[in-house]
């Protein structure tokens, strides 16, 4: 099988037994299906839950915390254990593990988006297979993920996965809730997710970790979005990752043929970039951005709102509404100078407001 990079997402509920311990049968089945899939020659990068589910009963808590500051020090206290754990069993097998946690911060924050993806390039490319979960001991609602699923679809694209495999409870997408309906038929295939199937799955799931089926449709439409293929679904023994490579899991694949890899640039401002400022464009240049894949340039460009400066991301607007977001050349005030005027009337050092490599569309 050729060499692929492979993102594996293991849920609370794949994790831990329903006291909210580290389930040991579950756990050494991922240990052995990693390790295996290691020893195929694959690049594996692990993203953990179970962090909040394994440390609050050492806290005192009868049942997973609703408070902030519950699910924060059960947290802080879990984590310890199950990178522990982690470290433990895979040291076994002769693999190297590292911890990494992370924040929205890291991924908005563009030196800190570069940094992350320099140090998970380093690990991969030593032979250390990265372990990443939030850091759930700091975060805060504004600044969290929403759930582990998402933080691996944004990590897949990150790196480039090929592939990026949700393990859950439930074994891939049903037409209908499958806890309430026993009626309701398995899902094989999926080209898209649509807003049909979002509402389909809201509110499948278990009640151990955060993220329920709709969670998971939502990352894998993230992922999908970033040229990475998705398997959500479930799987036992040493080669249950190695099967669904080869398309035999049990699951759903969501996948199509058309997927492009983004760079991480245009990732940064498709995704993770904060909006400073608003670019309102004629038809002419509309044309050109849309159509023509040309940079934007000072002549198209009627009015501006906002005060932004130079590396900033901006939306532009056109007659059809938001056309995309772009990095910009110009500071705000200095666009007011230039807007409106033809190239050799420019006196600016940049020509291009928005490079065509450093613009997405909406």
């Amino acid at each position: 099988m050729e060499k692929k990079r492979i993102v594996v997402k293991i849920g609370s509920s794949s994790l831990t037994n329903s006291k909210g311990e580290i389930d040991q049968f579950k756990f050494l089945d991922h240990i052995q299906a990693v390790a295996a899939l290691r020893k195929e020659g694959h690049d594996v990068i692990l993203v953990s839950s179970g962090a909040v589910a394994t440390g609050f009963r050492k806290l005192g808590y009868p049942s997973r915390p609703v408070t902030l500051k519950g699910k924060q020090a059960a947290a802080a206290v879990g984590q310890s254990l199950l990178i522990q754990s982690y470290m433990q069993q895979l040291g076994q097998f002769g693999i190297n593990v590292a911890q990494i946690l992370l924040t929205r911060t890291d991924f908005s924050k563009k030196d800190r988006y570069k940094n992350a993806y320099a140090t998970l390039s380093e690990l991969i490319e030593r032979g250390i297979l990265p372990i990443i979960n939030e850091n759930d001991t700091v975060s805060v609602e504004e600044l969290t993920f929403g759930d582990n699923d998402m933080l691996s679809a944004l990590v897949s694209g990150l790196i480039h996965a090929d592939q990026l495999i949700i393990l859950t409870d439930i074994n891939g997408l049903y037409d209908c809730n499958p806890l309430t309906n026993p009626d309701a038929k398995k899902i094989d295939y999926l080209t898209e997710v649509t807003d049909d199937l979002l509402q389909i799955a809201e509110g499948a799931g278990s009640n151990v970790g955060t993220g329920g089926m709709q969670s998971k449709l939502l990352a894998a439409k993230t992922a999908l979005s970033l040229g990475v293929k998705v398997f959500i679904g479930k799987g036992e023994g040493r080669d249950k990752l190695l099967q669904i490579l080869a398309g035999d899991g049990d699951g759903t694949y969501i996948e199509n043929d058309v997927l492009t890899t983004v760079n991480n640039n245009k990732q940064w401002i498709s995704i993770h970039s904060e909006v400073s400022g608003k670019i309102f464009v004629d038809d002419g240049a509309e044309t050109a951005l849309m159509l023509n894949g040309s940079s934007l340039l000072p002549a198209g460009i009627y009015d501006i709102q906002g005060d932004f400066e130079k590396g900033d991301v901006v939306e532009v607007f056109g007659s059809s509404g938001l056309l995309g977001r772009g990095e910009v050349l110009y500071s705000a005030d200095e666009l007011k100078l230039a807007m409106g005027k033809r190239t050799d009337e420019l006196v600016m050092s940049a020509i291009e407001v928005i490079h065509r490599d450093k613009w997405v569309k909406a």
